[in-house]
């Protein structure tokens, strides 16, 4: 026995324990913390940046290592057979150099054979000579080149990726105000149903002490079973409005846990769950729509996205521009291309400069280019749509909070008289002269009273999230 009140204990100090009291901006914190989508956003965040590094490196040089080999079968000869070649001798006489040519003693003129003239002497020049060992081919290069003149495109790429890397924490910054806005929208559901869980237990108590009075009254004979009957289908009818919310609660806080990155069982007390009446005031409502779109990160973001397309645009033009870049290479082969193609490595430096003008494209660069232009003109367009979708969003969701205000104040007042005329019927019902129909009239009329007010509560704390979201104003 004392093991099992041991072991309830301890399970009723866990569950205590488990069960933590967390407020609102602990849930945003948990939201922001766990979400995948900004996770996303923020590894967007650091891609953007990578991708700012990449552009800002083409200002630099460029070192680049080729190498390669290559096998060749057979070997290579610049001649087919031994080659003769004919020799002169310097003639004193004429002060130049004469062929070595056989005379005919008979004429003394250079002897001719099938009209070739023969000479005496001649230069052997071997094949052997000329035939090389290119079996195995190697040869590399390091290569520095640095831009000088792109036409403008390394200084519009950076300025893309500057505008890219803000346009990813603007995106991250949207993202985050949005979840926000779902947290908020599921965190005070859950105060609402919970509200209205206490409503609904405080009704079926209401109920069931009237349904104990008609019962009374009708062992004493002064009410009919009708009576008694009546109240037993309200009772059962608040009951099962009472299992409705129960269940709303449980899947409402399920919800909440999967928004904050929780397990959706996870058991959490809310701070405001318990509270009688939900803090609200009426906030200065004036809007100066210039600092909205300041503010707004979706107006940020498409005028950064037309920064960007402006940037394409020169981007497309630089290739209508001549492009010029210094090159400098250390290169070396073997065979040895530069000493008779010995089989030993040979090396060699080069430096020049790389010039290219686009002449004529038949148009195609023009049209890339007002091609261009137009996607820049299509963002404005969208840019200036966006503002006045705005201005019309931030007007009706200061319309809606100033109306949801509105309403609370009226529900306030209904609640009031609803409590009022439920003591009264409940003092006519003990002193004889009112009925349990008025009496369940009175308690249907209190309750509905009481739920407005929890929805009007409610729908002003939504208003007013959902008016600082719009204005750009919110804090988290």
């Amino acid at each position: 026995m004392r093991k099992l009140v041991l072991s309830i204990v301890c399970a009723m100090l866990a569950m205590t324990s488990v069960a933590q009291v967390v407020t609102l901006d602990s849930c945003r914190a948990m939201a922001l913390r766990n979400n995948k989508e900004i996770q996303q956003a923020a590894l967007n965040i650091e891609k953007a940046g990578y991708q700012r590094d990449e552009a800002r490196a083409a200002y630099l040089p460029k070192v680049d290592f080729q190498a390669g080999y290559i096998y060749n079968a057979r070997k290579v000869s610049l001649v087919s057979e031994d080659q003769m070649l004919p020799t002169k001798s310097f003639n004193l006489s004429t002060g130049s150099y004469d062929y070595n040519l056989v005379t005919d003693p008979t004429t003394g003129y250079p002897l001719q054979v099938n009209g070739q003239y023969v000479p005496s002497t001649v230069a052997l020049l071997p094949k052997s000579a000329l035939t090389y060992n290119i079996h195995n081919l190697m040869g590399g290069a390091l290569t520095v080149t640095q831009p000088i003149y792109m036409g403008g495109k390394i200084t519009a790429m950076n300025a893309i990726t500057h505008y890219a890397e803000e346009l990813a924490q603007e995106m991250h910054d949207s993202k985050a105000q949005d979840i926000i806005y779902d947290v908020d929208a599921a965190y005070w559901q859950v105060v609402s149903l919970c509200a209205k869980q206490k409503l609904a237990q405080s009704y079926v108590k209401l109920v069931e002490s009237l349904d104990n009075d008609v019962k009374a009254l009708v062992n004493q004979g002064l009410a009919t079973r009708a009576n008694q009957l009546n109240v037993d289908v309200k009772l059962n009818e608040a009951n099962v409005d009472l299992t409705k919310v129960d269940n709303g609660v449980v899947l409402a806080r399920m919800l909440l846990a999967q928004l904050c990155g929780l397990p959706v069982n996870t058991p959490m007390t809310l701070a405001d769950e318990n509270s009688d009446e939900i803090g609200t005031k009426l906030v200065a409502t004036h809007v100066n729509m210039d600092e909205v779109y300041a503010r707004r990160h979706d107006v940020r973001s498409l005028e950064l996205a037309t920064e960007i397309y402006d940037q394409q645009v020169k981007v497309a033009r630089s290739e209508m521009m001549p492009q010029l870049a210094a090159v400098a290479a250390l290169h070396a082969t073997n065979p040895n291309s530069y000493n008779g193609f010995e089989n030993r490595f040979g090396a060699s430096f080069s430096i020049g400069a790389m010039l290219k003008v686009p002449l004529w494209h038949w148009g195609g660069l023009s049209s890339k280019v007002k091609a261009a232009k137009v996607d820049a003109n299509i963002k404005r367009l969208e840019l200036a749509e966006a503002k006045e979708k705005i201005a019309l969003q931030v007007n009706q969701a200061n319309f809606k909070y100033q109306e949801a205000y509105k309403t609370l104040e009226m529900t306030k007042a209904n609640l009031a008289q609803a409590d009022e005329n439920l003591r009264i019927a409940n003092v006519a019902f003990k002193e004889g002269v009112g009925t349990a129909d008025d009496v369940m009239t009175a308690q249907t009329a209190w309750l509905k009273a009481n739920s407005e007010k929890i929805d009007a509560e409610i729908d002003v704390q939504l208003c007013d999230v959902y008016l600082s979201k719009v204005m750009g104003n919110m804090n988290y």
